[in-house]
């Protein structure tokens, strides 16, 4: 069978807080803001560009549809880091907190979480070299 879609370009994700969500991603993971807008029903848009990628993260607010709960481990991001050493100096300035790791696994690999302002996981990979 053909490919049926072209291309993945974005993953929405609802928070309760966007500008507080916006600064995390930019402050913790460099993030970049691409656009901003708001829908005709109401919903604030903003998309965030991830480094060397061509996907998007949305991050949406509607007040309409009340506060975010985030059901542990039902999703989340990863994003691959250089050094998780250099990584975990860059949240101890910050002041933000590893909430679980890192660990190495069994390819080599270390991983650790962050959790996002709404409870959202992001994991962080160190591939090895």
């Amino acid at each position: 069978m053909p490919a049926v879609v072209k291309k993945f370009l974005h993953t929405r994700m609802r928070v309760s807080d966007l500008e507080k969500t916006l600064k995390f991603y930019q402050q913790v993971f460099g993030l970049e803001v691409t656009r901003r807008h708001e829908s005709p029903r109401g919903s604030k848009l903003a998309f965030l560009a991830v480094p060397n990628s061509d996907e998007e993260i949305e991050i949406t607010y509607f007040p309409g549809s009340g506060p975010v709960k985030v059901q542990e481990d039902l999703m989340h991001l990863a994003f691959e880091v250089e050094s998780m050493s250099a990584f975990q100096k860059h949240l101890d300035i910050i002041d933000v907190p590893l909430s679980d790791g890192p660990t190495k696994s069994s390819s080599g690999s270390v991983f650790a979480f962050v959790d996002a302002p709404e409870g959202y996981e992001i994991e962080v990979i160190e591939r090895p070299r």
